[in-house]
């Protein structure tokens, strides 16, 4: 019998190759505040929570409130990158054509953010009614809150789903949800999500679906 009945995806940085424009972007604009943030930073402090999360770090960062405007403005401005350069992860359409398991995905991103990129990577008719996002639950990741809701509405126990993340955030939400954590660590050192909760590390979709074959 197969280990998993479910395989739940995160969608920027897993499916879509969004975490670098994106965050490109923010670092830009955090510039423009006067923190002089890296790239590297972003990936640090950042990557992984969702838009209230940030701007919250950011406030503390900066000790007072961001300026009127800031979110729709970097919302803008990233949505200029993606629209210019967004792709794929590669390996990734592949990768699902031979799922030989159901998937869905399940970020801290908004519905018309998944929408939106995953309709820029030609993705999207692949998780037509299989989309779950935190503006759907209670609390977003490090909560287990969206995943355990993706596995309930597509009928799975939460031990028998297996979690494909690219952060410590959304590995300790899946950590936390009870499932297994495969982490893709293309981006993010290894022994980060080892440390968070990660069952497993794999840096190419084609080692995804390797492991997906021999389970």
């Amino acid at each position: 019998m197969p280990r998993f009945d479910l395989v739940i995806f995160d969608c920027d940085g897993v499916l879509v190759d969004s975490e670098r424009l994106t965050n490109g972007v923010f670092a830009a604009m955090l510039n423009e505040l006067g923190l002089p943030v890296t790239l590297d930073d972003m990936f640090e402090r950042f990557v992984g929570l969702s838009m209230a999360q940030c701007l919250r770090q950011v406030e503390s960062m900066l000790g007072r409130a961001t300026p009127e405007g800031f979110e729709a403005d970097y919302r803008r401005r990233a949505q200029a990158a993606l629209e210019a350069e967004l792709q794929a992860v590669p390996g990734v359409a592949a990768m699902l054509d031979a799922l030989p398991l159901p998937y869905c995905v399940a970020s801290n991103g908004s519905h018309d953010k998944m929408r939106a990129t995953l309709g820029l990577t030609g993705l999207l008719p692949r998780f037509a009614g299989r989309m779950f996002s935190a503006a759907d639950v209670a609390a977003p990741k490090p909560a287990p809150d969206v995943f355990l809701h993706a596995a309930r509405s597509l009928g799975a126990a939460p031990a028998r789903c297996l979690v494909i993340e690219d952060t410590p955030t959304g590995t300790r939400a899946g950590a936390a949800a009870g499932m297994t954590v495969w982490a893709y660590a293309a981006l993010m050192p290894a022994g980060r999500l080892t440390e968070a909760g990660a069952a497993a590390t794999f840096d190419s979709m084609s080692q995804l679906s390797a492991r997906l074959a021999g389970e």
